[in-house]
């Protein structure tokens, strides 16, 4: 009855097991969860304003497919303002969500036969993507030992004639690494000489706790013809369920052909999404952008220290982003397992490594309070003792 390509497409697992912990509160349980990638915060009130504004004025019709000229305005000069990058307005288009900026960027570029290089532990949605365009994942592993971030070496050995997209995420989803300009650079001479597009997914460009932040086009001329910079505001301002994102490239013929599948699929996004994104843009909400920061500084601190107390495991502090992504290989072998036991013995929700593409580690959200952070790390600590390898 249904396609071969949606019966190929797996379910989230972050989101399954959110909502599998959401259930089982709801039934009276003691549940913490750790699985959920959004910021306990509210959207700042400066934006809430501004999408209140925009109801009572009336502001709730269709607008052009790929944003209001304001909007992207805005986008353009957060663009330049913080990462260096000049972008003409055809060069920007306004999305639900960067996973749907990923989906029309997937759609229009990749087919049958054509190779798209994922750097893993990966963001769960990117493989899925691929596979539902046509396309054939191929993946390079890393581990604690090189920070979870690519070499130079092993990206020139995964590239074949069939490559056509490199995927990179800076700060990284599930591990929290950062990569430096020098690393860029090393991997932009890499690519010198080929046709190979970067995805650039930058959604947690303003959680980075250590070093400088770089955006990927930034780095040379020619990383800023082939990187398509991917953003939004759900992470940075809380605004996750507000479904805004964005997507930049110096190809404007890209993103044209993008703006067409939008036309033919969602259209616009909500116009009063777009009305309010202006605000967490132009600088409005900078106080409460400095403010999370620092309480998700606090809570990285806190849960690393904790971790690394516990026998059997191990973590490598993250310079970006709210995950710990947590070594479990003393104690298992089995993520999924791991992570399953780990809820039904002690009501705590994470979400397994492999669910990233490696095996032997799970996925901790700090993005809550520190209470919860550490009745977490003691329940955890208990299992991890009750099932510790012998």
């Amino acid at each position: 009855m249904y396609t071969d390509r949606i019966n190929a497409l797996s379910e989230s697992i972050t989101i399954a097991i959110t909502t599998l912990s959401q259930e089982l509160k709801a039934q009276g349980k003691d549940i913490l969860s750790f699985s959920a990638g959004e910021p306990d915060f509210n959207t700042p009130q400066v934006i809430k304003d501004a999408g209140i504004a925009a109801i009572n004025d009336g502001f709730t019709k269709y607008t052009a497919v790929d944003g209001l000229v304001e909007l992207k305005q805005a986008i353009a000069d957060k663009l330049k303002r913080d990462n260096g990058l000049d972008y003409a307005l055809n060069q920007i288009i306004a999305n639900n969500g960067a996973k749907h900026s990923l989906f029309n960027l997937f759609s229009v570029l990749v087919q049958e036969g054509d190779e798209v290089i994922i750097p893993a532990p990966y963001w769960v949605t990117y493989p899925e993507q691929v596979q539902y365009c046509g396309g054939t994942v191929v993946e390079i592993q890393t581990d604690d030992s090189t920070g979870f971030k690519i070499t130079p070496d092993q990206l020139k050995d995964a590239i074949t004639p069939k490559s056509k997209v490199l995927v990179l995420t800076t700060p990284s989803n599930p591990t929290g690494s950062v990569y430096t300009k020098d690393e860029l650079i090393a991997i932009g001479k890499v690519l010198e000489g080929t046709d190979i597009m970067i995805f650039s997914d930058e959604m947690y460009e303003k959680l980075i706790y250590e070093g400088k932040f770089t955006s990927v086009a930034s780095v040379s001329d020619d990383m800023f013809k082939r990187t398509v910079t991917i953003n939004g505001l759900s992470k940075s301002v809380a605004m996750t369920g507000w479904r805004f994102g964005y997507m930049a490239s110096a190809n404007a013929e890209l993103v044209k052909a993008t703006k067409k599948l939008q036309s033919q699929s969602t259209s616009n996004i909500c116009s009063i999404t777009q009305k309010a994104a202006i605000a967490g843009l132009d600088g409005s909400a900078d106080a409460d952008i400095a403010m999370m920061h620092k309480a998700f500084n606090a809570r990285r601190l806190e849960a690393v220290g904790l971790f690394n107390k516990i026998d059997g495991l191990s973590v490598l502090t993250p310079d970006g982003a709210f995950y710990l992504y947590v070594n479990i290989k003393e104690v298992s072998s089995d993520s999924m397992e791991f992570s399953k036991g780990l809820l039904a013995d002690k009501g705590v929700a994470v979400v397994p490594g492999v669910a990233f593409g490696t095996e032997g580690y799970f996925r901790f959200s700090f993005a809550t309070d520190i209470e919860s952070i550490r009745e977490g790390a003691r329940r955890i600590a208990a299992y991890v003792a009750e099932n510790k390898k012998d």
